[in-house]
């Protein structure tokens, strides 16, 4: 009997793979989930400071304290998030995260007082938290083990987008600037954020019942070190076991290194520009709107290129062009006025494309380098780098920068360069090696919420 010939791919799955773009069908729920939460994020973190300022009788400096203590109260609990996650798994943890913001918007509605603010602002950073620590694994099982770089890089393009049109609204709302606009635009969060909950939660068994039928999986990085005397696999320890992981680890500390260059953008680059270059503040809002639309528009064709080489390659480039960018950034102190704007533009693109780069690789390492019993108490102290990164980055840089102008951008140079060799050899398997299944194995029969198929 002669075989079947495969029907040819449709024109639209021909522009997704020409785009670098993963196999979207049945992912619906999924994306959408995500889509609302990043169009969420981008109203909050542009309006909230003016919405307690016109909503209640408290300073500018006053709200901008009391956001900053809730924002901190909540660096301890992704090592109790972990915890959740290895117990219910990534799906629930998921749909909690966006209920959980719910609550802290319905509080912010309410909130007049300073410590109601903290309080409101916590629970909804706790809520992010708790999604973003559960989003990664949540996405290595909703693709199946295929197309898993391309799946990063769409979620963090889609981020991208996402954040630009929230930001975009929040800023047509803050025009009408009355009260009950501010209001409705939180509403609106209330509602959006419920609905994405709903959209995770109902998630159970989309995957898994076409999981048999799933690709070839992706070649999977090496399995972490095991402390002396551990067996691979068993179903014991908790964070001692991550804490002597060094393999794990050295990932944890590269990426600090792209948790500080995070936040150029929204610590550095403004006040460098306008202070020290004497550039226009409107010259630097187009290049913020630049970065976000190479990120928008070219993060899933990175992802495409990403994903037929060895993570590691792609995490010391990553590392190398950041470098390139801040020596760039520190360089323009010394240039004629004419040149300045082309350094920045120069710069700008080198310190995307890290970004693009950087973004997938580290997203995918922080999940599939972990033993799969304890991925939550791993990925607990993986978002502690993003945790305390983002706290302690603004004071820092900023310090440095009341320095000496050129400082900052040695410092974030130093450590990229820094970080290179802590990323080698990441994705090479150890010598001993145990008969156990590969820490980055996922079972393609795994539920959403965590428990194997019974």
């Amino acid at each position: 009997m002669m075989p079947q010939p495969s029907p040819a791919p449709s024109a639209w799955r021909r522009i997704q793979t020409a785009w670098g773009l993963p196999d979207l069908a049945g992912k619906g729920r999924f994306v959408t989930a995500n889509l609302i939460d990043s169009l969420g994020n981008g109203l909050v973190v542009a309006f909230t400071v003016v919405f307690f300022v016109k909503t209640t009788s408290l300073s500018l400096v006053a709200v901008g304290a009391a956001l900053t203590v809730g924002q901190l109260l909540v660096l301890p609990f992704p090592l109790f998030i972990g915890r959740l996650l290895d117990k219910y798994g990534p799906r629930t943890v998921v749909a909690a995260g966006n209920w959980i913001s719910v609550a802290g918007f319905i509080g912010f509605l309410f909130s007049h007082a300073a410590w109601q603010i903290v309080l409101w602002q916590f629970v909804v950073q706790l809520g992010s938290t708790a999604f973003w620590m559960g989003n990664s694994p949540l996405t290595v099982l909703v693709a199946r083990g295929v197309e898993r770089a391309r799946w990063f890089g769409f979620v963090r393009a889609l981020r991208n987008v996402g954040v630009g049109f929230g930001g975009a609204a929040s800023a047509v709302a803050l025009s009408i600037g009355t009260v009950a606009g501010l209001r409705a635009v939180m509403v609106i969060n209330v509602v959006t954020f419920a609905v994405a909950g709903w959209l995770v939660f109902t998630l159970r068994g989309a995957d898994t019942s076409e999981a048999a039928g799933a690709g070839p999986a992706e070649p999977k990085p090496a399995e972490p070190e095991q402390a002396a005397g551990e067996t691979t696999g068993q179903p014991t320890g908790g964070y001692r076991t991550v804490l002597k992981d060094t393999r794990y680890l050295r990932l944890v500390a590269t990426n600090i290194s792209f948790v500080f260059s995070s936040t150029v953008i929204t610590v550095l680059l403004a006040v460098y520009a306008v202070d020290d270059l004497d550039v226009g503040a409107w010259i630097v809002g187009v290049f913020v709107v630049l970065n976000a639309a190479m990120v928008a528009l070219l993060q899933t064709l990175a992802s495409r290129w990403i994903e037929a080489r060895r993570p590691v390659t792609v995490l010391v480039l990553a590392l190398l062009f950041n470098a390139a960018a801040f020596v760039v950034f520190g360089t323009l102190l010394v240039l004629p006025g004419w040149a300045v704007i082309a350094g920045l533009l120069i710069a700008m693109v080198l310190y995307t494309v890290a970004e693009m780069l950087g973004s997938p690789p580290t997203s995918e390492l922080s999940v599939v380098m972990a033993p799969e019993h304890l991925r939550g108490r791993y990925l607990g102290v993986y978002q502690l780098s993003w945790s305390v990164g983002g706290a302690v980055a603004p004071a820092l840089l900023t310090a440095l920068l009341e320095g000496g102008a050129a400082l900052p951008w040695v410092f974030l140079t130093a450590i990229s360069v820094l970080a290179v060799p802590l990323v080698l050899g990441l994705d090479r398997r150890p010598a001993a090696t145990s008969e156990a299944a590969p820490a980055g194995d996922v079972d393609p029969q795994e539920q959403l919420d965590g428990d194997p198929v019974g």
